[in-house]
């Protein structure tokens, strides 16, 4: 119970144990005027039976308001429960979006990757190529070097005897 409920609550029976105290100054007779009439009443009942019809009233009018807020509530919660809905399936469909879209990159660098690895084969299949033609020159070069000195040095030299 918060400290407004317990303070009318309090307030109420206040009021009821004054009544009860002065119960016979509320029904005591007294002339009362409406204005065109007067009439014989117990003032101090008539004020009280006033006092309850107004604090049920104000009852009543609570009872409406909290019966508003809280429908009122209720549609904000089904309402943020639908935009949440939403916003989750939007996600969603990022999150696919993204994967389709990283999936599609990883597919374009793995060929990419591919076509440099064949790229980077043929260049050192050329390289290779290349240098094993300059190494059968080198050879040739070499071969032909060295029959020129055998030949230098056959003329030069007597053939040796056997």
């Amino acid at each position: 119970m918060n400290f407004r409920a317990l303070a009318v609550f309090l307030a109420l029976a206040l009021l009821a144990l004054f009544a009860m105290l002065n119960w016979v100054a509320f029904t005591a007779p007294t002339t009362l005027t409406l204005g065109f009439a007067d009439v014989s009443a117990p003032l101090g009942l008539i004020m009280l039976i006033i006092t309850g019809v107004v604090s049920g009233l104000f009852l009543v009018y609570i009872l409406f308001q909290q019966a508003g807020v809280i429908l009122e509530a209720r549609r904000y919660a089904k309402e943020l429960k639908g935009h949440r809905e939403l916003a989750d399936k939007a996600e969603a469909s990022r999150f696919t979006e993204m994967r389709t879209y990283l999936d599609g990159e990883m597919r374009r660098i793995e060929v990419q990757g591919a076509a440099a690895n064949r790229e980077f084969a043929a260049r050192i299949e050329k390289l290779e190529q290349g240098l094993q033609d300059k190494l059968a020159e080198s050879t040739r070069t070499m071969q032909a070097g060295l029959g020129e000195i055998e030949d230098k040095l056959d003329r030069v030299l007597p053939p040796p005897r056997s």
